[in-house]
């Protein structure tokens, strides 16, 4: 499915006019200027997925959040705009084939930090309840209660219930499930399957952070999945080479100048991998 066609960005030139108008001189920088049209990036056409590659300072990831914000997609993670980011996405534009659907979203490396931060959080909120619930256990289970009235109902649930189980399934019952049993990558693998519905836009910045080779090849059949049958549009900014082999994605080389289209066995990075494993392909097949 395809949802935003065509994406252009300011060229050399205007923003050359747009300098020469300003009267602002305290700025060092006024990104994000200068940082596309310095490879001659002038315009995206899109497929169901697009692919933004390049190296460090490339301007894959300021591409990424000016779609983002020109099209005023969800984000969870708060963006930091320049001074002169407002100005710049006055000089975009973009057609789409259908209005953008509701429920698209831009998902940065922040977000993903930021959530499994906060899983982190909550499972040291429940190891510190466990804690006081192993202490509990013993207290109400040796403890010599007694039933007054019916304001005690429940203290007294609570006593039966310590004595008729074992320390470990008193806590367990008492304890909402804990969810810690994930690792960093199966978190951050958790988060992108929650947050990619059906039937919408996704601009993903670098979503390999964080996954191991083997959760970013899940991701891969997860994204071509979500584009085959569920009506989804990716744009995405990363060099993982298991991301830069998705089926049908369009990849724009960003290290190029001008930026130019290629196939995902043409980049230098990739290229490297290759002929790294290549160098090494006998102590493979020496087992």
């Amino acid at each position: 499915m395809i949802y935003l066609e065509w994406f252009t960005f300011p060229d050399s030139e205007k923003e050359f006019d747009f300098f020469l108008k300003q009267k602002r001189t305290c700025y060092d920088s006024y990104y994000p200027f200068q940082i596309l049209s310095s490879h001659h990036f002038r315009r995206i056409d899109f497929a169901p997925v697009t692919i933004l590659y390049g190296g460090n300072g490339s301007g894959k990831t300021t591409a990424i959040n000016v779609i983002a914000e020109k099209l005023n997609l969800e984000r969870d993670s708060v963006f930091n705009k320049s001074s002169f980011f407002g100005d710049y996405l006055d000089f975009c534009d973009y057609d789409t084939q259908i209005p953008v659907p509701k429920g698209s979203r831009i998902i940065t490396s922040d977000d993903v930090f930021d959530y499994m931060l906060n899983i982190r959080s909550m499972n040291e909120g429940i190891d510190r309840k466990k804690e006081e619930l192993f202490e509990d256990y013993l207290d109400v289970k040796y403890s010599h209660f007694r039933m007054n009235s019916l304001d005690d109902y429940e203290q007294l649930k609570r006593v039966n219930k310590a004595r008729s189980k074992t320390q470990s399934r008193f806590v367990r019952s008492e304890l909402m499930d804990n969810i810690r049993e994930y690792s960093n990558g199966e978190s951050a693998f958790l988060y992108f399957s929650e947050k990619i519905t059906e039937n919408a836009l996704f601009l993903l910045d670098e979503p390999e952070n964080s996954l191991s080779p083997v959760k970013q090849q899940e991701l891969v059949q997860f994204l071509e999945n979500a584009v085959r049958f569920f009506g989804c549009q990716f744009v995405i900014s990363t060099h993982s080479p298991f991301l830069l082999s998705m089926k049908g994605a369009r990849i724009y080389d960003l290290d190029e100048d001008p930026v130019d289209v290629k196939k995902w066995t043409q980049l230098e990075n990739v290229r490297a991998y290759y002929q790294f494993f290549k160098e090494h392909e006998d102590e493979f097949t020496a087992w």
